[in-house]
C-alpha cells in the first residue's frame, strides 16, 4: 500500500515544485514505484516532466470533477521511471464545480485508492494555497512534507498551515501526521538561516530533515529542459541533495514500520 504525501506550503516559491519532481525521480532511482499528482493548475510539476500540460487528453481535473478513472488519466514519464497524474489551467474551475458537492473534500482519497497498491510512494505537489484542492491533498495523504525557506516570515506561514493540518487530522484525516520540515535554497553562511534553523529544530525536534536543498543554479535551470534535476545534471549539488533526502526519507519510514510492527504485536501478543 503507497504511502501518500503532501508536499505542501501556502507560501508561494518555496520550492515545493521542486522537491515534488525531483524526489519523485530520487526515489524512482531507488527502484520504488512512484506516482505523482500535479495538484497545482499551473502545471508546473507536469511541465517539470516533459509533460505538455496544453495538449493533455485528461488530467487531475478531469478525476476530481468528472469521476473519471484515475487509470485513465495517469501519464508514464518513462524516461524518468515514475508515473504522473498531470495538471494544466482546467483545474482552477474545479474549486467552484465542487463547491456544493457531498464529499468534495475526499474526491482525490477516493479516487487514489484504486491505484494505492500499485506504488510505493504518491506525492501530491499542492497548490500554493489553503484551498479545496490541498484539503482534498491533506485528505488523501498519510503524511505532509513542507519545504521552507530558512526566513523570518516563513516560520509565520507555518503556524498558519500546521493550524491547518492539525485541524484536517481533527476533523477528517485522524492517520495524517507531519512527516518532516525540509530547509530549501539553504545557505548556510547566513546567519538568518542559522537562527530559522535553531528555531525550527526547537519546536520540531527530529521533524525537521537533516538534509538541506542548497541554493543551485543548475536546480533553477532544470525546469525549463522538462527535467528533473538527477537527468539534467546529476553531479550537480541539487541532484545530489534530493538523493539524500530520499535516502533519508527511506530510512525514516522503515523505522516507522517497524516501530508501527512492534506495537502491533506487542498488543496482539
Amino acid at each position: 500500500m503507497a504511502k501518500v504525501y503532501a508536499i505542501t506550503n501556502q507560501k508561494g516559491g518555496v520550492g515545493k515544485t521542486t522537491t515534488s519532481v525531483n524526489l519523485a525521480a530520487s526515489l524512482a532511482a531507488t527502484k520504488r514505484r512512484i506516482l505523482l499528482v500535479d495538484l497545482d493548475p499551473q502545471g508546473n510539476a507536469t511541465m517539470g516532466c516533459g509533460i505538455d500540460k496544453s495538449s493533455l487528453e485528461y488530467s487531475v481535473y478531469d478525476v476530481l470533477v468528472a469521476s473519471k478513472p484515475v487509470t485513465e488519466c495517469i501519464v508514464e514519464a518513462t524516461d524518468f521511471g515514475f508515473s504522473i497524474l498531470p495538471s494544466n489551467q482546467d483545474l482552477t474551475a474545479a474549486e467552484v464545480e465542487l463547491i456544493n458537492e457531498i464529499g468534495r473534500e475526499f474526491r482525490l482519497r477516493e479516487a487514489l485508492a484504486v491505484v494505492a497498491d500499485q506504488y510505493d510512494y504518491i506525492l501530491i505537489d499542492c497548490p500554493p494555497s489553503l484551498n479545496m484542492l490541498t484539503v482534498n491533498a491533506l485528505a488523501a495523504s498519510t503524511g505532509v512534507v513542507i519545504p521552507m525557506q530558512c526566513e523570518y516570515y516563513a516560520l509565520e506561514g507555518l503556524s498558519a498551515l500546521i493550524n491547518t493540518i492539525n485541524r484536517v487530522k481533527q476533523l477528517i484525516n485522524p492517520t495524517l501526521e507531519i512527516m518532516g520540515i525540509l530547509r530549501t535554497m539553504y545557505d548556510g553562511r547566513n546567519s538568518l538561516t542559522n537562527q530559522v534553523t535553531d528555531e525550527l529544530r526547537r519546536h520540531f525536534g527530529d521533524k525537521v530533515y537533516s538534509t538541506v536543498i542548497p541554493r543551485n543554479v543548475r536546480l533553477a535551470e532544470a525546469p525549463s529542459h522538462g527535467l528533473p534535476i538527477l537527468f539534467y545534471d546529476k553531479q550537480s549539488k541539487g541532484a545530489l541533495a534530493y538523493l539524500a533526502l530520499a535516502g533519508e526519507i527511506l530510512r525514516r519510514s522503515a523505522a516507522t514500520d517497524i516501530s508501527a510492527n512492534t506495537q502491533a504485536e506487542h498488543i496482539h501478543g
